[in-house]
């Protein structure tokens, strides 16, 4: 085995009451991916952020490149000794061109200062030849889908001559097609000589890129392996310190009644503007109790049914809950008529992240602690505690902003502040995108706590092993129509995945 690029040695580093990372050693060699595991808060990213300037370690440890010890200044001095990073949240400027994201804030100048348009052109088609995107410079960001902006951000890591890549979640917001062009650039990236640190949370793409896998738990190095000597088991093993089987149980028992809940029939989206309407003919129904999967390739239609049943989009046809007609215009409409929606980016759409666990909580039924317009604080706050402690959110307190917690935590939130309001329909967005392993199975498991207790729960998820494992019925969204319907016992990864392209 060759010598390592860049080492981390004995790397600690103190928050104020919290120690995040503990001793921990990392070895980087060039042209390998090194897989970087563990669950949320093990400590993946303070540690990459120590590799990347942005915090000193704690007196101790140290950081060498070549076996040359160095004290990392900042992110630029990172940058200049080749250490680059792809955050999941990207950092491309949307009203820019993708010349000008390429070449933010190092612009070619010509003699006389000014902008050199034509070479910055020039250099831009040929980075975006290096990674074989087939992109106009000119082109405005904001156009561009998120698999297209997350390869002009690895292409401006190349330009600053990066030997060190680091990815976190890169694939996290990508398309099924996206995530395969990202895999296949990862794999020429490593042919090139240049090292990529790969963090996440789906196993498969783990097994199909890394060379070593490195885990962490607590903030301390667990253990780092050949990817040959590493099996799906005892990876998610040393994550989580438990069973595969645990995380993707599956539900032995189903909680699916004979009674509809929610009838679907001929739905489609309404045109607009002339334009021909992609989704159409939508007939399904969904019983009480019942965890009804929606799969399908990204950009089949599966966010957009619900969105109509929602009342966020317009749409013809009709829907019925509990046996009964009803009209639904807006999400208003679908909120007074019993149906919840856990939305995709619970970030962005789901929580404000400056506001407290308690305020975010009953941000959907607020008039129930007002009933004179003033807010009964001990009441909100009692309601608060209960679905905290029922439904295991971990938090210092009810105080605590949201945005300090784990994603997984933040799931809960989401989900809690929906059953709350008692819903008849629950539909979930990809519940588990962006929470680590374990995080995941606490979900599963609530989400078959909730259609225990009768309510109509429909999950879209692009994760197949999830849909299989907590559904008791599967839909298969393709190009806009349903192309399929399959039993937990019918259904498998592979005719899933037939049904969704074919």
């Amino acid at each position: 085995m060759t010598a390592p690029f860049l080492e981390m040695r004995n790397i600690s580093k103190t928050f104020p009451g919290v120690k995040a990372l503990d001793g921990v050693n990392l070895q980087i060699r060039q042209g390998e991916v090194l897989a970087l595991a563990g669950e949320n808060g093990a400590g993946k990213s303070t540690l990459m952020k120590i590799l990347t300037g942005v915090y000193s370690p704690d007196p101790g440890g140290s950081i060498l490149i070549e076996g040359k010890e160095i004290a990392l200044r900042d992110s630029n001095h990172a940058r200049a000794l080749g250490i680059g990073i792809i955050y999941q949240e990207l950092s491309v400027v949307e009203n820019l061109s993708v010349a000008e994201n390429l070449f933010l804030a190092r612009e070619p100048r010509n003699r006389l200062g000014l902008l050199d348009r034509a070479r910055m052109s020039r250099e831009a088609t040929q980075m975006l030849e290096t990674i074989e995107l087939d992109l106009d410079p000119s082109a405005r960001v904001s156009e561009l889908s998120v698999g297209q902006k997350q390869m002009i951000e690895i292409a401006k890591a190349l330009a600053y001559q990066s030997k060190v890549i680091i990815m976190d979640e890169p694939t996290a917001s990508l398309s099924h097609h996206e995530t395969r062009t990202l895999l296949r650039l990862i794999k020429r990236l490593r042919e090139r000589n240049i090292a990529v640190v790969y963090i996440s949370h789906r196993l498969e793409e783990i097994f199909e890129l890394a060379d070593q896998v490195s885990v962490l738990r607590d903030g301390r190095t667990v253990n780092t392996s050949a990817i040959a000597h590493v099996t799906r088991d005892s990876l998610v093993r040393m994550m989580v310190d438990r069973e595969l089987s645990d995380l993707y149980p599956g539900s032995t028992v189903s909680h699916a009644s004979k009674e509809p809940v929610l009838e679907v029939r001929d739905l489609s989206l309404r045109a607009v503007k002339g334009a021909q309407a992609r989704i159409r003919d939508i007939n399904f129904t969904l019983h009480r109790g019942e965890i009804l999967g929606v799969a399908g390739l990204v950009g089949s239609g599966r966010t957009e049914i619900m969105e109509m049943i929602f009342g966020m989009r317009p749409c013809t046809g009709s829907i019925a809950i509990d046996g009964k007609p009803v009209t639904i215009r807006s999400p208003y409409d679908a909120i007074e008529q019993g149906i919840g929606f856990v939305t995709e980016d619970r970030k962005a759409q789901g929580l404000v992240l400056g506001m407290s666990v308690r305020e975010n909580f009953s941000l959907t039924h607020l008039k129930r602690y007002s009933p004179f317009q003033f807010l009964q604080r001990a009441k909100e706050e009692n309601s608060c505690k209960q679905f905290v402690r029922s439904l295991g959110i971990k938090t210092p307190d009810n105080e605590q902003k949201v945005v300090n917690l784990s994603g997984g935590n933040q799931q809960k939130i989401v989900i809690a502040k929906w059953v709350a309001r008692n819903p008849k329909v629950l539909i979930v967005d990809e519940p588990t995108r962006g929470i680590d392993i374990g995080a995941k199975a606490e979900v599963h498991a609530l989400l078959a706590r909730l259609a225990s207790q009768g309510i109509g729960i429909i999950v879209i998820s692009s994760d197949l092993l999830e849909v299989l494992a907590v559904s008791d019925r599967i839909l298969i969204v393709r190009e806009g129509q349903l192309n399929g319907e399959m039993t937990r016992e019918q259904a498998t990864q592979e005719r899933v995945m037939a049904a969704a392209t074919a």
